[in-house]
């Protein structure tokens, strides 16, 4: 057994023999498949508010869950407590919410060696001074109010976890995996003539606090949310009506994860109640658009070097030259749509049942250069970056608020513009992307998706690029912008 391997067993006090009884436990009342999902998490956090230290903590979370996998039924369980008879008591139950007809025990176990590190770091963030923590975000907090008199409020947060997992499955295997996990973040208020905007910048991935060196520092940041409130106090009103947009490239990807990769999530299709059901091999998007998931780029925030169902991630090609080509797979939903697994069965912890979810998400950049880009527009919006959003999975229609965007005019970037949001639908939006840049750029590092009741690390990514036509909701009232 390798050290690694043996530090997982030691961690949780078990042996191959224990993991076998537990699978037996799990299907002794039928089921096609059973796996265990032990997770051992260290994490801290610390919240940086008017230059005071609001909070610091530091913990440990521990426990295993149980599944069962009866045709399309799912029986799940969870304990905190990882002693034989309280896993023994979970398996069981789990057991008899998915009891079916179907008979099967387990393979005999062995440990399945991953190829592949992709967050190889010197030392976990949870194992440095909680001092060398605390300077980073008091830098961030005093480069932030050095940036201009007119940053009021600043606000600084620091979280880190290392969570340790090991997954053992009834088809034979056992797999482990240390996957670290860092997060910085600011947020600012600029005040002037009684008017107060918000900005907001941060950056993180699978990395330790080496991260937060060179280009990446916590000034880095701290001037980029200082940068974004003091460019809003002076934003116009933004238009309203139907108008050629360009996104900038990276964060504004969110739009893209949002409106099209939730949609091309396995179980929403195998229900049949994606925009993209049933759509494969069919054209969903401009001929220069190609959409891939991909949970295996070094270091950044969604990447695994296994998902939470114990199988390797991958780059997988959701669109390809406006085509759908596939759906993003978990195990459940690849068994009942006869597909191949895609490795984006993910939970947020423990206590959670794996489904399909997305790991870093973005458009693979194109041909176009970004400046021409914005001098092909005459009248239009240009959108650098995105608050919050909403989207119907079933239709694809999506409404965002942009936080940070531009008025485009006779092909120059010009007045700032507060309360534009986008209006659309994901299907129909990507169909009238007319150019595409070459200056494909993932996000910082700080992207969280929620779905049901779930949350988990994401990535997202796009090149800049146009869209012929949008719907932009503002608040500028007629004649209150240069081609309104």
């Amino acid at each position: 057994m390798a050290e690694q391997d043996r530090f997982f067993f030691d961690r949780y006090g078990l042996t191959q023999n224990d993991l076998g009884k537990y699978l037996a436990a799990a299907l002794s009342e039928g089921g096609d498949y059973a796996d265990l999902y032990f997770e051992y998490t260290t994490m801290s956090s610390i919240l940086l508010d008017e230059s005071l230290v609001k909070q610091a903590t530091e913990g440990i979370s521990t426990g295993c869950g149980i599944r069962v996998l009866a045709g399309d039924q799912t029986g799940y369980a969870y304990s905190d407590d990882l002693s034989p008879d309280k896993i023994f008591k979970a398996a069981r139950i789990a057991a008899r919410i998915a009891s079916g007809p179907a008979r099967v025990s387990t393979v005999g176990l062995s440990t399945v060696e991953s190829g592949h590190n992709f967050y190889a770091i010197p030392t976990p963030s949870t194992d440095r001074e909680l001092s060398d923590k605390l300077e980073l975000v008091r830098r961030g907090d005093l480069a932030a109010r050095a940036f201009d008199a007119r940053i009021r409020q600043v606000r600084v947060t620091y979280g880190d976890q290392v969570r340790h997992v090991l997954i053992a499955a009834s088809d034979g295997r056992v797999v482990t995996d240390l996957q670290p996990l860092v997060r910085f973040s600011i947020f600012t208020i600029a005040e002037e003539n009684g008017k107060r905007q918000s900005g907001s910048s941060g950056g993180g991935g699978r990395v330790g606090l080496e991260f937060f060196q060179g280009d990446k520092s916590p000034e880095h940041f701290a001037a980029e949310a200082a940068r974004q409130a003091i460019v809003q106090l002076g934003a116009l009103d933004a238009p309203a009506g139907e108008m050629e947009v360009v996104l900038a490239p990276g964060w504004p990807g969110i739009l893209l994860h949002e409106a099209i990769g939730h949609g091309l999530e396995a179980d929403f299709n195998r229900k049949g109640i994606s925009a993209f059901s049933g759509r494969i091999g069919q054209r969903v998007a401009s001929e220069i658009c190609t959409v891939v998931d991909d949970g295996t780029i070094p270091s950044r925030r969604g990447s695994l070097n296994v998902d939470d169902e114990g199988h390797a991630t991958q780059k997988t090609v959701l669109i390809e030259n406006g085509i759908l080509t596939g759906y993003l797979q978990d195990r459940l939903s690849s068994n009942l749509m006869k597909s191949c697994l895609t490795g984006n069965g993910r939970r947020e912890s423990y206590e959670h049942i794996p489904m399909p979810r997305m790991t870093n998400t973005y458009m693979l950049a194109g041909k176009d250069d970004p400046q021409d880009i914005i001098r092909s527009v005459r009248r239009g919006l240009y959108a650098v970056s995105f608050g919050g959003g909403q989207v119907d999975i079933t239709n694809g229609k999506f409404v965002f608020s942009a936080s940070e965007a531009y008025l485009i005019e006779d092909g120059k970037v010009t007045a700032p513009v507060k309360g534009a949001t986008l209006i659309g639908d994901g299907p129909t939006s990507l169909t009238r992307v007319t150019a595409v840049g070459n200056d494909l750029e993932l996000d910082p590092g700080i992207g969280t998706c929620g779905k049901d009741g779930q949350s988990v690390p994401v990535g997202v990514g796009i090149p800049t690029i146009k869209l012929s036509h949008l719907t932009v909701g503002g608040t500028a009232p007629r004649g209150g912008t240069s081609f309104q």
